[in-house]
């Protein structure tokens, strides 16, 4: 905080503490008398119902002059300017008190060849939904340049972007100033590693130094950062090209932004899902070479599983949040989406560590060993809740198993029941503190999504949550995180459904990878059927990103699903 804030500050509290003072007669003109009651004895009684507490009526009358008292504090606190990105004073760590960090140099390894093993075809929009692990070794060799590539992705992103609704802001002048600095580089010898010249996308919510950041929303569309956020920092070290900022729900909700519903490219009369819903549309349709979302509560998982991508939502903690918005400090998870499970190892590997600014961010090194031998992972299988699913989607999930333990992958059948419902509302309390500014002063009314689900509904009913039933759900919070440690502790990689324990691992932390595993048939307005893409998922340990990579990677290398891509239509 600078000075100007730090005697704002100090100037609104102790303008608190003196009407708090003139309450309790300490002066003015009305000398030992109390000020007039703003809240009254019946207020207090609504109130408690809420929090289910019921006070004798003594306890009631010596309860009163405190609550009046606390608010002309509220008041004073309401008046300090609090910068969006300002963090609380308290942190989340994943993991026991005990944990051991990994230790060890880093071991990273890639299948990718050290010579292109394909030759750039003819019409290049043809490698347009190659994975980076492709694209990689022909931009390595020259054998395609990094500026042909971009503006190949460019041309597809102005073309198919407008149906999609993936786009918010085009970086074209800046990519392709990128792209000829990336290949000036290689030709000079200075390659930098698998991300060097590839063009990529950015879930609008990462602040980028110049270059509009809307969070999706209506009060934030004319929003200019002067900074960079910490990953947009490191892709640009490893020499990826920003092409450019991709939609999300408003304020990381769902799919809906200013502009409208962003589509999956699968069936575009069907939303994308969200909140990371531009990345995992632009991937999964071929408009960039890789892109990084965010998830507080399943905003990886769920585009991904509408739009066939491979997603990676990793350990809470290992990406820094800095110039990132915040919906839930002790919830969000920055993580690739890519159309290669091997993608996002890469470019995890390019963004994750400490900064120096997210003070939640662990140490521990990522491991990526993908010829890992698969015996040695223990892997355990939600068996009984794939067996909960009907029709296609269980013959989809019972033939993946199958080409699971085909692939070497054995699994031993366990059972844990989702447990965090009860405490979801911390992710609520959180978001509505996040953007309390903008609730108080109206701006919210503004966002399209107005119904009893969408965000400004919920920051005014979170605003009802009693602090101490939030304190109480974070204690909860740690009983879940011992419980789930105790049971992952036999487990290195667990087998599940996608939306399985969705809510118990994005409150415990824990890394989840999702990918295509099949398709059912859906149907357009006007009848016509279309492929829907199903997925499965593959969960770690805290910080432990690797071995549930290495089992994803197992199945894409043992079946096809990778190769499926939607036709598009401009």
């Amino acid at each position: 905080m600078n000075r100007r804030r730090w005697l704002q500050l100090i100037a609104i509290l102790t303008a608190a503490r003196e009407g708090q003072a003139e309450q309790r007669g300490g002066g003015g003109q009305g000398g030992g008398q109390d000020a007039p009651v703003r809240v009254a004895k019946e207020q207090v009684i609504g109130a408690l119902k809420l929090m289910g507490l019921e006070f004798q009526d003594a306890e009631l009358d010596m309860t009163m002059r405190g609550v009046n008292q606390a608010l002309s504090t509220y008041e004073a606190l309401r008046k300090v300017d609090v910068p969006i990105d300002t963090e609380p004073a308290f942190g989340f760590h994943p993991g026991l008190p005990d944990r051991q960090a990994i230790k060890g140099p880093q071991r990273f390894d890639t299948t990718i060849p050290k010579v292109p093993v394909m030759k750039a075809p003819s019409n290049l929009e043809d490698v347009a939904f190659w994975r980076v692990v492709d694209l990689a070794p022909l931009v390595k060799a020259r054998a395609v340049s990094s500026t042909d590539l971009t503006k190949m992705y460019l041309a597809r992103m102005r073309k198919y972007s407008p149906k999609l609704l993936c786009l918010i802001t085009s970086t074209e002048e800046l990519a392709l100033e990128q792209a000829a600095a990336a290949d000036k580089e290689i030709r000079a010898g200075h390659y930098r590693g698998p991300l060097h010249g590839i063009p990529f996308g950015l879930k609008d919510l990462f602040d980028t130094k110049g270059i509009a950041t809307t969070f999706g929303a209506e009060p934030y569309q004319t929003r200019v950062a002067d900074k960079d956020a910490t990953v947009v920092g490191r892709l640009r070290s490893a020499g990826a090209v920003l092409m450019a900022k991709l939609s999300m729900g408003a304020l990381a909700q769902g799919g809906l932004w200013f502009k409208g519903m962003t589509k999956t490219p699968w069936n575009t009369e069907q939303t994308s899902s969200g909140s990371s819903a531009g990345p995992a549309a632009a991937t999964a349709a071929g408009l960039v070479g890789f892109t990084l979302g965010t998830e507080t509560l399943g905003s990886i998982i769920s585009p991904s599983q509408a739009c066939g991508t491979v997603g990676l939502r990793p350990t809470y903690g290992r990406i820094s949040r800095y110039g990132a918005m915040a919906l839930s400090w002790t919830m969000d998870k920055v993580g690739p989406i890519c159309r290669g499970v091997e993608d996002c190892a890469i470019v995890l590997n390019a963004v994750y560590g400490p900064d120096g600014r997210d003070r939640t961010v662990g140490a521990d090194p990522f491991h990526w060993e993908p010829r890992k031998p698969l015996a040695g992972l223990r892997v355990g299988i939600l068996q009984k809740d794939f067996d909960r699913a009907q029709g296609e989607q269980k013959k989809i999930w019972e033939q993946a198993i199958e080409d699971l333990k085909k692939a070497g992958v054995k699994m031993t059948p366990v059972e844990f029941a989702e447990d965090g419902a009860t405490i979801r509302f911390l992710l609520s309390a959180e978001a509505a503190a996040a953007f309390d500014d903008i609730t108080r002063d109206g701006q919210v009314r503004n966002l399209r999504g107005q119904n009893p689900g969408d965000w400004p509904n919920t920051f005014r009913t979170s605003r009802l949550i009693p602090a101490v039933e939030y304190i109480r759900a974070q204690r909860v919070r740690t009983l879940l995180i011992a419980k789930f440690e105790e049971f992952m502790a036999d487990w290195d990689v667990l087998v599940m459904p996608p939306n399985s324990l969705l809510t118990t691992t994005n409150l415990t932390g824990n890394p989840q990878v999702v990918m295509k595993c099949g398709f059912t048939e859906g149907a357009k307005a006007d009848g016509s059927k279309v492929q829907v893409p199903r997925s499965i998922s593959f969960l770690g340990k805290i910080y432990d990103e690797g071995s549930p990579l290495r089992v994803a990677l197992a199945y894409e290398q043992a079946t096809e699903w990778h190769r499926k891509h939607p036709t598009l239509e401009a």
